[in-house]
C-alpha cells in the first residue's frame, strides 16, 4: 500500500463519519480512529513544497462604481499580482493545521516574522501524530492562509513568504 492509497483512505474515513477503521493487506496493518482524544506524539517533517504563485492574465476591465479596491471587511483586495513575488508554502500532508505547539503556548509564527530554514511554521496533526512543518527558506511571513485548528488537504497553500 503506497502513501497515496493511505491518504485516500484517511480522506474517506474523515468524510464518512466513521469513528474507527482497521485494514490489513499484504502484511500492512492500518488503524484509523477519529475520536476526540488525541495523544501527543511529535514527528519532524521537513517537506513543505516551495512554489511560486501562478501568473495572472490581464483581463478586460469590469465597469465598477466602487473605485476603492477593498473588501467588505476593510481588508485590501487581493489583486493576485502582488502575490506573484511571494513563495507559497504548501501542506505536505492532510490533517489538522495548528499554529501553536499546544493551546497554552504562543503562536509559532505571526505575519511579519522573519524565518530561516529549520524554523517551525506550524504543526499538522495526522492520525494522532503531530508533525512540525519547518521552513526550507529564509524570508518574512506575509500571510497565513489557513485558520488555526482547520483541516488541510495535501498541497494546500498554508503561508505566503517574502523571500530574503
Amino acid at each position: 500500500m503506497d502513501i497515496k492509497e493511505i491518504q485516500d483512505l484517511i480522506k474517506f474515513v474523515a468524510k464518512s463519519g466513521v469513528s474507527e477503521v482497521e485494514l490489513e493487506t499484504k502484511g500492512v496493518k492500518i488503524r484509523i480512529c477519529t475520536g476526540k482524544e488525541v495523544a501527543y506524539v511529535q514527528q519532524q517533517v521537513v517537506t513543505p513544497q516551495v512554489v511560486t504563485a501562478p501568473q495572472v492574465v490581464n483581463q478586460a476591465p469590469v465597469n465598477q462604481t466602487n473605485t476603492n479596491p477593498t473588501t467588505t471587511n476593510n481588508q485590501p483586495a487581493n489583486t493576485g499580482a502582488d502575490d506573484s513575488k511571494y513563495i507559497t508554502i504548501k501542506s505536505p500532508m492532510i490533517g489538522t493545521f495548528y499554529r501553536r505547539q499546544s493551546p497554552d503556548k504562543p503562536l509559532l509564527v505571526n505575519v511579519g516574522d522573519e524565518i530561516k530554514p529549520g524554523h517551525t511554521l506550524c504543526i499538522i496533526e495526522a492520525m494522532k501524530l503531530f508533525n512540525d512543518i519547518e521552513s526550507e527558506i529564509s524570508g518574512k511571513v506575509v500571510k497565513v492562509l489557513v485558520d488555526d485548528a482547520s483541516p488541510v488537504e495535501y498541497d494546500q497553500p498554508l503561508f505566503l513568504i517574502d523571500p530574503a
